[in-house]
């Protein structure tokens, strides 16, 4: 996950920066990304990247996603990130992905303009403090990728406060929160614990323009529901709990958009 200079990977300045940091993000279970996220980003690049083809996922964090889409979509997944100790943890898991690239200054300097037939990003949002922060990103995002090329953007929608969801919650109830405004999510671990990070609001309805003034064009939005996700994620996966509070009010957004 990129961090933003000054405030780290959460946004807080601390949450997962360094070693420590990075092996935190790593113990996350993700369950409801696994459900109503992560099977969607995959479908969605099914069905514009082919086998071999670039994927790049930007703000790679420990690799998990980056490894599961080059096992699912046979992409050649390069995965890039500000925090060299998460592209470190990824080098040393996530087995079938091609490379790893540093992201420095904002820009990934070994990658070259239009080197990418797609690429994925997810909840990197999060982690950005300013609308020019996030302008910076998609603008990055955008050199990477060639004209006519798709963009998939996973991200937490903040109108969803207060909620618990089975591995998160995000800020708190009936709190109303604006682009960039600093909120508290809790996590679940692996282990079943909770750890809590700040991070950064942005409401989903604001990303359209965003993406078009970075230079993307046919932006689309898509909020998965539990049902579509019983055809789309693992079959046991989903059949393995109850997922109460997803089925009520889906958390994640797909935001799907074309370089112009």
């Amino acid at each position: 996950m990129p961090e933003v200079p000054g405030t780290g990977g959460a946004g807080d300045g601390t949450a997962w920066s360094g070693g420590a940091g990075a092996r935190a993000f790593a113990a996350v279970e993700a369950a409801t990304d696994w459900l109503l996220g992560y099977p969607f980003v995959f479908r969605a690049l099914a069905r514009r990247i082919g086998a071999g083809e670039v994927l790049v996922d930007y703000g790679c964090g420990p690799g998990k996603v980056a490894d599961e889409a080059a096992r699912r979509l046979g992409a050649r997944v390069l995965g890039v990130d500000t925090s060299p100790e998460m592209l470190a943890l990824a080098r040393a898991s996530a087995t079938a992905v091609a490379g790893y690239h540093l992201v420095v200054d904002g820009r990934v300097t070994a990658l070259p303009d239009g080197c990418a037939d797609a690429v994925m990003c997810n909840h990197v949002l999060a982690s950005l403090p300013t609308e020019e922060a996030v302008l910076g990103v998609f603008t990055e995002i955008r050199r990477l990728l060639r004209p006519g090329a798709p963009f998939v953007l996973l991200a937490t929608d903040p109108a969803c406060s207060g909620t618990e969801y089975a591995s998160l919650r995000i800020g708190d109830p009936g709190a109303v929160y604006g682009p960039g405004d600093g909120l508290t999510v809790r996590l679940r671990r692996t282990d079943g614990s909770w750890q809590e990070v700040r991070n950064h609001a942005w409401p989903v309805a604001v990303l359209p323009a965003l993406l078009e003034r970075a230079g993307f064009r046919d932006v689309v939005q898509q909020r998965p529901t539990v049902d579509e996700a019983l055809t789309v994620a693992d079959a046991d996966f989903a059949a393995g709990r109850a997922w109460t509070a997803e089925r009520a009010r889906p958390p994640l957004v797909i935001t799907t958009a074309l370089a112009a």
